[in-house]
């Protein structure tokens, strides 16, 4: 698996990482599970064997539950993390609500309409 950078790097041997450290650290060990939930999975999807399938969608699932706990590491120690989420998902929710719009107008006219109108 490739790291994007050391995250030890320019850390004296016997020093603790500062708070901004251990978070960069641990964004890169979230992107890394992240990075392994994909490579099991794309070997799970090019198996034929069921029994490799079946361990390699465990491992990838074992991996998103570690992602979740980086993550939420990532909630507790960055005081401004739950605010840039939030802003995400409410970016995504307004995206979504935009594109189902058109669907749920049709959606209704059809079922305003009789069979024979369709």
């Amino acid at each position: 698996m490739s790291r994007v950078s050391d995250s030890f790097a320019g850390v004296p041997s016997g020093r603790k990482l500062t708070l901004g450290e251990l978070v960069r650290a641990i964004r890169l060990d979230l992107g890394a599970e992240e990075e392994a939930v994909h490579l099991y999975m794309a070997q799970a999807d090019a198996a034929d064997h069921p029994l490799a399938k079946k361990v390699l969608t465990e491992i990838a699932n074992e991996e998103r539950q570690h992602a979740g706990e980086f993550l939420r590491l990532l909630q507790l120690l960055s005081s401004d993390e739950e605010k840039y989420l939030a802003r995400g998902a409410g970016e995504v929710d307004r995206i979504a609500a935009e594109k189902a719009k058109p669907a749920q107008v049709v959606a209704a006219a059809r079922e305003r309409k009789s069979p024979e109108t369709l």
